[in-house]
């Protein structure tokens, strides 16, 4: 499986020959932790934790009126959350990072002088690259546990702004809401499931490609 995705990754970035623009991005993600464990109990007090993300890829017009486009790439994501148990007083933190593969259509909705403003969905696979939790001075490795080392797939929906800053370049910022399927499912695990949700605000660049007829 990670040299399905290390391969696909690298196609990823070798698409942008034969696309109209590249863009990268990086921000911030809050995600906030939702678990049952096999008894099908939650686990309460879990707090958000700020944790980075990045991305990079390419982006293809898809009309002719240049309002609807293509972006597939790939994604570098850190998730986290703190807590504690009262009754058994102990503090727990998780820390994980994930490496994916995304699609999205992102949709222009209007212009309001030099600024442009859209919508957008993708969804996204992705794969555990490194993950810890700490009970109290205890640090274990997630890499391997099973509802932890599933893939996870991400559906997504952003609101966000361009701008462009030169003849080929544009910034943007933008907000992104996402939410996980199961990550446990299909474990041996009783009723013990894992979810996650994330707020992400970014900002980035897209700069368009000597082939790319792009009107800003």
């Amino acid at each position: 499986m990670k040299q399905l995705l290390i391969l696909s990754i690298s196609l990823v970035f070798a698409l942008p020959a034969q696309a109209q623009q590249i863009y990268a991005e990086a921000g911030t993600t809050i995600s906030s932790f939702h678990y049952k464990n096999s008894q099908g109990e939650p686990l309460d007090n879990l707090l958000s934790k700020p944790n980075t993300y990045f991305g990079m890829g390419y982006r293809d017009v898809l009309n002719n009126r240049q309002t609807l486009y293509l972006s597939i790439g790939a994604t570098y994501n850190g998730y986290g959350a703190i807590g504690s148990d009262r009754i058994l007083d102990n503090y727990f933190e998780y820390d994980v990072t994930y490496i994916g593969l995304v699609a999205g259509l992102d949709f222009r909705l209007f212009r309001l002088r030099d600024f442009s403003f859209y919508l957008k969905g993708s969804v996204s696979m992705e794969f555990l690259l490194r993950g810890t939790q700490t009970i109290n001075n205890q640090v274990f490795n997630l890499v391997g546990e099973d509802q932890f080392n599933q893939n996870v797939f991400f559906g997504r929906a952003s609101v966000g702004m361009q701008h462009p800053i030169s003849d080929n370049t544009l910034f943007f910022a933008n907000y992104t809401y996402g939410k996980t399927v199961l990550i446990g499912q299909g474990n041996a695990t009783g009723e013990e499931e894992l979810k996650l949700a994330t707020h992400q605000f970014g900002i980035g660049i897209i700069i368009s490609l000597p082939m790319c007829n792009c009107r800003y």
